[in-house]
């Protein structure tokens, strides 16, 4: 889905108050409790964690599920083991609603994600 709003905050009170809205908070709440030096914002109609024009991470609430953008899922080591039970793509990880997202790797993997960004490495697409 795509919300049009003009910050974080406007896009976060128009999201509807379901499941996803609770998914997509842990999500953000995993980013800025490992990496608070990320600067939020809205790109493409989404939410976008980055710094200096480098962009990280993104995170949006679609219909059936919250997808968590980066560059290339390939990139960072051991990604299948760590995204075991998503269904994800290139760049995209779906978090659907049966997710318990605290019994999976996507902390380390955000983590993972990260510390290469910290350490200059490519990330992106």
């Amino acid at each position: 889905m795509q919300y049009d709003a003009k910050d974080a905050e406007e896009y976060l009170e128009l999201l509807e108050d379901d499941w996803r809205k609770d998914k997509l908070l842990a999500i953000r709440q995993m980013i800025f409790t490992y990496a608070p030096e990320l600067e939020e914002g809205i790109r493409y109609k989404m939410l976008n964690f980055g710094k200096d024009d480098i962009y990280v991470f993104a995170l949006n609430a679609q219909k059936h599920y919250v997808s968590l953008y980066v560059g290339t899922i390939d990139k960072i080591g051991d990604a299948e083991t760590l995204l075991a039970g998503f269904n994800y793509g290139k760049g995209c990880i779906r978090v659907k609603k049966s997710i318990k997202i605290e019994d999976t790797g996507l902390e380390q993997f955000i983590h993972k994600t990260v510390d290469m960004w910290r350490a200059g490495e490519d990330t992106a697409c």
